[in-house]
C-alpha cells in the first residue's frame, strides 16, 4: 500500500485519476541525488521519539527523521559506487541581523539554532567532490547555483531525499520540475514532522510532478543506470 493509503480518499483518487494525473515519468541517463537539509537540527544529534527530539532541537523530525536518513545513506552509497553526482542543498546558519525577514515571522523557532544544528548528519555527510549549496530559502534552486551546477554535470534526473517533505522537498520538487528535470522521491527517504502533511505531499507529487516509490524501487531503477564517463 502507498503511504498516502488510508489517508488520502478513495474520492480524491478518483478525482486525480479522472483529471489524468499520475502518469508514470521516466529515468534518463544521468541521475544526480539532492540530500537536502539532512542536518542535525532535523533529526537531533540521536535518535528519540519526537517529543523528546524537540528539546534539544524545536525543529527535529525526531525518530522518523533518523529512518529515512537510513535509507538515504543506501541510495548515497549506490550513487558513489556508480560515480553519479551527490549535491547538498541545506539550510545556512541565520544571522539574525540580516536573515529574519517573513522566515523569522513564521517561525521563530529556526532563527536560533546553535552551530551543531547545522552540521550534516555524519552518517550521510559529504565527501570531496560532492556539491553544497548552502540556501535561505525552502526551493533548493531558489537563489542558488543549483542549475548551472546540474548542467556541468550533465544531470537530467533528480532523485530528492531529505527534509521537509511538505516543505523544502515538495518546493524543490516543484521547481525541478519546472526546469523539466526527471524528479523521483523515494516515499521512505524523506521525512516530516506531520505524517499526514508527509503522506499528503507525496501522493500530491506523484500526481503532478515527480515519481514517488520505495527506496527499494529507486535503487533497482538507477542501479540499472549505465554509467558513463
Amino acid at each position: 500500500m502507498a503511504v498516502w493509503g488510508g489517508i488520502v480518499t478513495d474520492e480524491e483518487e478518483r478525482r486525480y485519476e479522472r483529471a489524468g494525473f499520475g502518469g508514470a515519468g521516466a529515468i534518463g541517463t544521468r541521475p544526480a541525488l539532492l540530500i537536502i537539509d539532512v542536518q542535525y537540527r532535523t533529526v537531533g544529534t540521536e535518535p528519540r521519539p519526537y517529543w523528546e527530539a524537540i528539546e534539544e532541537y524545536p525543529t527535529s523530525c525526531g525518530d522518523v527523521g533518523w529512518a529515512a536518513v537510513a535509507r538515504i545513506a543506501e541510495l548515497l552509497a549506490l550513487f558513489r559506487e556508480k560515480g553519479f553526482p551527490v549535491l547538498y542543498p541545506h539550510v545556512a546558519p541565520k544571522n539574525v541581523a540580516t536573515d529574519a525577514g517573513r522566515l523569522a515571522e513564521k517561525i521563530p523557532s529556526i532563527m536560533g539554532i546553535d552551530a551543531k544544528g547545522y552540521d550534516f548528519v555524519a552518517e550521510v555527510a559529504p565527501q570531496p567532490g560532492d556539491v553544497l549549496l548552502p540556501k535561505k530559502h525552502p526551493s533548493a534552486f531558489f537563489g542558488t547555483p543549483l542549475v548551472s551546477h546540474l548542467i556541468d554535470l550533465r544531470a537530467d534526473t533528480l532523485v530528492v531525499t531529505g527534509c521537509t517533505t511538505s516543505g523544502c522537498v515538495r518546493a524543490s520538487v516543484t521547481d525541478a520540475f519546472a526546469y523539466n528535470f526527471h524528479v523521483v522521491v523515494p516515499e521512505d527517504a524523506v521525512y516530516d514532522r506531520a505524517p499526514t502533511s508527509h503522506a499528503v505531499n507525496l501522493w500530491d507529487m506523484n500526481g503532478k510532478y515527480a515519481d514517488v516509490m520505495p527506496t527499494d524501487a529507486v535503487m533497482d531503477v538507477i542501479g540499472r543506470v549505465e554509467t558513463t564517463a
